[in-house]
């Protein structure tokens, strides 16, 4: 047997190939978008993949089963509840697929969205002992799926907890301890609020080490899964909705290089510029009216909470940088890339006005905040932000900060902060794209601050905080 992860931590996502190297038979499971990794390898290993497995409809990156199933012929298995544009292969609770001695076997496991499914791997037929569970996001190293994405779609977030309690009760921790846990998802990823680092575990570790999976009530339980998940990219809908959709195919991406008056014609036509250097880059000199998002980091995600999937991109980056940039876009579902602009041709003396970012040190923030009057924004999500704060700090994290950004005052300087400093240039260059004219943002992040200052603890409605 053959049981290959691929991750990216772009995305945090695993995705599986399978085969049985006897028959040469294969599947792939929660596949991305670029799929010459899975081809290649199947290739190499004598293997021909038949199929794909999605475990449910996906909503943080677009699934490649139909550039596999183009490419390959495969067919497109989901859970039996999946409702598609495309042809499905309908996956019901017990079915085995045998690929010769190796055997997969289909739970269904509701809860993250209503048609998810797990999928238990057996070496031999009928095996006592199954060597592996591939979870998708019922079930993580360290957490379990949140119920709330598939709202996006109609679905209930209460009734999916309920679901989910069951499915992780009554379906997966009954399995035995040896079995393999491997999901689709690692830390970082929006899909759940406690995720491990660990790429796999098994249910025994499971059973000792995850919170989410203890005995407890099934109220307790929605409870704890319905409050203090990570805010929702603003591109998560759209893609829910689009892994259903016969979608175009996806392209190798070969983007194009732009001179200065293309840029001025698709700037004035509505296209946005996307900076892909880093936070320092970028706060050295930039295009006005850019967006950072630095490509050493959640690179795509992150892109995915700032701009639409609709809009036309230009992208800015560090030389021989820009197909990668155009690749994780292209993950997402974000296609529309119009070309980039090469940095090292004196493009931003051609394109003028540049402007700077002015970025602060944590030990100045106080007296900054105090001198300019000015507003300081956290833009962490709410559990790192129960964790501790900045005294007066006001919060919207990242993922909201497009549409909410009215809420700040027009008349006072922000300054931002997040955990480490990357999030906080990409919140201050969406600021500034929307008119905020003086906007900072901090050094080191609140891991800077609260090296130096005792933090806040989450106080009451009326902001009042407990030091500790």
């Amino acid at each position: 047997m053959l049981i290959k992860q691929y991750y990216i931590d772009c995305l945090s996502h695993g995705s599986y190939l399978i085969g049985d190297e006897t028959t040469g038979r294969a599947v792939v499971v929660d596949p991305r978008r670029d799929i010459g990794g899975y081809l290649a390898d199947a290739a190499s290993s004598g293997l021909s993949i038949e199929g794909v497995i999605n475990t449910h409809f996906h909503a943080d990156f677009i699934a490649g089963h139909l550039e596999l199933a183009e490419a390959t012929g495969a067919w497109i298995g989901y859970g039996r509840r999946a409702e598609a544009e495309y042809d499905v292969r309908a996956l019901s609770h017990g079915e085995r697929i045998s690929l010769g001695s190796v055997e997969l076997e289909i739970l269904e496991t509701p809860g993250h969205t209503w048609e998810s499914i797990s999928v238990l791997v057996r070496e031999r037929p009928g095996g006592a002992v199954p060597h592996a569970v591939l979870t998708g996001d019922a079930l993580f190293v360290g957490d379990v799926g949140r119920p709330d994405l598939a709202a996006a779609v109609g679905a209930d977030s209460v009734e999916l907890a309920r679901a989910l309690y069951r499915s992780i009760h009554e379906i997966l921790m009954v399995l035995p301890g040896e079995v393999r846990l491997m999901p689709a998802h690692g830390a970082g990823s929006a899909c759940g609020k406690n995720l491990s680092e660990d790429l796999e575990s098994t249910i025994g570790a499971q059973r000792f080490m995850n919170p989410s999976v203890q005995p407890m009530s099934e109220e307790d339980f929605v409870q704890m899964i319905t409050t203090g998940q990570p805010s929702i990219p603003r591109y998560f809908a759209t893609d829910a909705v689009l892994n259903r959709k016969n979608r175009a195919l996806m392209d190798s991406p070969s983007p194009a290089v732009l001179g200065a008056a293309a840029v001025r014609e698709l700037v004035a036509a509505g296209a946005k510029i996307l900076d892909t250097r880093s936070p320092e880059a970028f706060a050295s000199g930039h295009l006005e009216q850019s967006l950072n998002v630095g490509i050493d980091g959640r690179f795509a995600e992150t892109a995915g909470m700032v701009l639409d999937v609709d809009e036309e991109i230009i992208i800015v980056a560090e030389p021989g940088r820009e197909r990668e940039a155009a690749l994780r876009l292209g993950r997402i579902g974000y296609d529309r890339v119009a070309g980039y602009l090469n940095v090292s041709h004196d493009a931003f003396a051609v394109l003028a006005p540049t402007q700077t970012g002015r970025r602060i040190k944590a030990e100045d923030l106080e007296a900054t905040a105090g001198d300019e009057n000015a507003i300081i924004l956290d833009v962490r999500n709410q559990g790192e932000r129960d964790d501790g704060s900045v005294p007066g700090s006001i919060h919207i994290p990242l993922a909201e900060i497009g549409r909410r950004h009215a809420e700040l005052p027009d008349d006072r300087p922000v300054i931002v902060h997040c955990a480490g400093g990357w999030r906080s240039s990409v919140a201050a260059s969406v600021l500034r794209e929307r008119g905020h004219a003086r906007v900072s943002d901090m050094l080191g992040g609140y891991t800077a601050w609260a090296a130096l200052n005792t933090p806040a603890t989450v106080g009451n409605a009326e902001g009042e905080k407990e030091k500790r």
